[in-house]
């Protein structure tokens, strides 16, 4: 009773303000990224630091993404998204703003793994938490539409570092950082506790509380409720899974399990191996034009028209189609990027690229949390993430090594364009659709 009432809510200004409150997660957490991005080369000149130090920065923070995605997935399954969604914007904003303080070295890297650490963590359980809130055929929407703040992230992150940073220094950059620690105190005010993670805890008049509460707010006629709860109505493996780590490798999930963790891996090995040596690749093959502020406002701003065709086709032609399709055409853009003679070329094929493989990413959070049921749904999504920062830390030391042996631009390329054709051929061949369903008749199917 409980999850019709809440499956049978209409779409409202309670659904666009939790997509405001997690997607300004999302646009906080790309900020940062973007940041660091664009702080490196200034950080390294003002410390005379090393290039395999500058490498070190950037790493770390990837571990840190990799360790906060497996833990706060498994804590949100146990202590709640609402809580631990808080607890790691906290941690990351506060951690970015340590780093302007930073005295040494080490201590920036000490700082920077703690970054990381909230950054991984709050992704994977935002994800999770607008997935069991979103109408069931909108929910592929909703999702692709909070990854897209993403894109708007990068692009206040270039206009700090163009505006900004010249004028105030480097620190300026991690001392805006810190305004997501206000924005806790938003997230308490206005972000309840998902439904159907109470209801796997058994706090069920916590659960009828915020229907009724919902049920005000969009005009919705409002009946108390009387008797027992048919726990029943919740699927089993939702109450009798727990939320360890053997689960994922169970009977029902081990095959999207191995899909999911290959399609993580191979996303975030191609976006970190592509877009951290992005403008050192082309600059080295004589494409001054990457040097450009225009160049990463073009590049970042065919992001958003990426996320918007995904969040359209998620709901038409399915998840597991959009993906695979975006991966593949990744992997077409990224040779023909990697093959790039003249400027134009170069801006043509990295925007396309850019288009694709951001709508990949949008829809793969759209895809991850619908495959697993509700009592391990933050800590599945968590560790697929976690186990894909491993291909987000070994892509830039591999093209480093690969540029240090004198590979040229378009073999580093073709080595990405395999990669995203391999994962859209796993998906297809192991993904299972999961449009328009409700999450609880996702869990029925996986039952079966």
């Amino acid at each position: 009773m409980i999850l019709q009432r809440l499956e049978s809510l209409p779409v409202g200004n309670f659904h666009y303000k939790l997509l405001l409150l997690t997607g300004l997660g999302w646009l906080f957490d790309s900020m940062d990224t973007g940041l660091i991005a664009f702080v490196l080369p200034v950080l390294a000149k003002e410390w005379a630091l090393t290039p395999a130090q500058v490498g070190w920065i950037g790493s770390i923070g990837l571990i840190g993404m990799a360790l906060g995605a497996v833990l706060a997935g498994t804590l949100a399954d146990r202590i709640g998204r609402k809580r631990v969604f808080s607890l790691t914007v906290l941690l990351y904003s506060l951690s970015t703003g340590m780093c302007a303080l930073s005295w040494s070295y080490e201590s920036l890297l000490v700082f920077r793994f703690l970054v990381g650490f909230g950054l991984g963590g709050e992704l994977p359980v935002a994800a999770t938490l607008m997935s069991e809130y979103a109408p069931a055929h909108l929910r592929g929407r909703f999702i692709v539409l909070l990854e897209s703040f993403w894109g708007v992230g990068w692009l206040v992150a270039a206009c700090i570092s163009y505006l900004l940073i010249p004028a105030f220094g480097w620190q300026i950059a991690f001392v805006i950082g810190t305004l997501p620690a206000l924005y806790v105190f938003l997230i308490r005010l206005h972000m309840p506790e998902s439904i159907r993670y109470l209801l796997t805890k058994n706090r069920i008049k916590e659960a009828q509380d915020v229907i009724l509460m919902l049920e005000r707010k969009l005009g919705v006629e409002s009946k108390p409720f009387t008797g027992e709860v048919d726990m029943s109505k919740l699927s089993s493996q939702g109450t009798e899974t727990k939320p360890k780590f053997s689960a994922l490798w169970s009977a029902p999930f081990r095959t999207r399990t191995a899909m999911l963790w290959l399609a993580w891996f191979g996303i975030v090995f191609s976006y970190y191996g592509i877009f951290m040596w992005l403008p050192s690749i082309v600059y080295a093959q004589g494409f001054a034009v990457v040097k450009t502020f225009e160049y990463v406002l073009i590049m970042t701003l065919a992001q958003l028209p990426g996320y918007y065709a995904a969040a359209w086709l998620v709901d038409v032609i399915g998840r597991k189609y959009t993906l695979s399709l975006f991966l593949l055409l990744s992997g077409v853009c990224s040779f023909f990027f990697g093959n790039a003679e003249t400027s134009t070329a170069l801006l043509a094929w990295g925007s396309a690229m850019s288009f694709f493989n951001l709508g990949a990413w949008g829809v793969i959070y759209t895809y991850t949390p619908e495959q697993y049921p509700t009592a391990i749904r933050a800590l599945g999504s968590g560790w697929a993430a976690g186990f894909g920062r491993i291909g987000g830390m070994l892509a830039p030391m591999l093209v480093g090594v690969m540029l240090g042996n004198a590979f040229g631009m378009n073999t580093i390329f073709l080595m990405f364009a395999s990669v995203f054709v391999i994962i859209s051929a796993v998906v297809i061949l192991l993904g299972k659709e999961s449009k328009k369903k409700t999450l609880e008749e996702l869990e029925v199917a996986l039952e079966g």
